[in-house]
């Protein structure tokens, strides 16, 4: 996806210090230290125009938000929705637990320690449908196992497409890495949408016009596995 940026776009978002990084990697083994706590870090990666991280962080206050684009546009429209979600009524704006960061995440561990992060969302990524691409699929093995790297023994990868050929890729990459899955969904909304379930812009797009979303949840550190373990034992017995 290109963009046609307009003049004043990165003077913008260069002006936004409070919310907007645009070095992220001067970080690296240090995001607690931006927040100043020791909450669990979640980072949305390709979060287009930014709802999802907005809302998602504004839901949750517990939790500190990083959302991630390689676009200077969509950076600043996110920070207009985050600023939006963060500001009450009485006129005033905590972003205390969420950060937008332009960087291209080819270069994941260049920006984030290892066992940093705790949950990874992977909303809508380009499917790269030319077998060529697929390389440049986020859930390729080689993008996995970054994820892998960085995600603490918490932690999951939260994955939403429209795209079946790309979510059968998905199940089948997971698997190759010997990776554990749970709450497969070929048809997300086909019970209608759940109260506690935060839309992404293409995802409320895509129910208007009848797309099934696919999802799944894959746990890559040992303490999310062995609670998703434990949760099934339980659920047996």
């Amino acid at each position: 996806m290109r963009l046609r940026g307009r003049k004043g776009i990165r003077e913008n978002i260069e002006a936004q210090d409070d919310l907007v990084i645009l070095d992220p990697a001067q970080y690296k083994g240090k995001w607690h230290e931006v927040f100043g706590n020791s909450n669990p870090i979640y980072v949305e990666l390709g979060m287009g125009k930014g709802r999802f991280v907005s809302e998602m962080s504004r839901l949750n206050p517990d939790v500190n938000f990083i959302g991630i684009d390689m676009y200077d546009e969509l950076i600043r429209k996110s920070s207009d929705k985050a600023r939006a979600a963060h500001t009450t009524e009485d006129g005033n704006c905590d972003l205390s637990n969420i950060r937008l960061v332009l960087f291209n995440i080819e270069s994941i561990t260049d920006v984030f320690e290892d066992n940093e992060i705790q949950r990874i969302f992977l909303n809508f990524s380009d499917p790269w449908p030319k077998k060529k691409h697929a390389r440049r699929r986020l859930t390729h093995e080689n993008f996995v196992n970054n994820y892998a790297k960085i995600l603490n023994d918490k932690g999951e990868i939260h994955f939403k497409t429209d795209s079946r050929s790309l979510f059968e890729f998905s199940l089948n990459s997971f698997s190759d890495l010997g990776l554990r899955m749970r709450n497969i969904a070929l048809d997300l909304h086909v019970d209608g949408i759940h109260p506690d379930h935060v839309l992404t812009e293409y995802e409320s797009k895509f129910i208007e016009q009848g797309v099934n979303i696919h999802r799944m949840e894959v746990m890559i550190g040992k303490e999310a596995l062995a609670q998703h373990l434990h949760n099934l034992e339980n659920r047996e017995s």
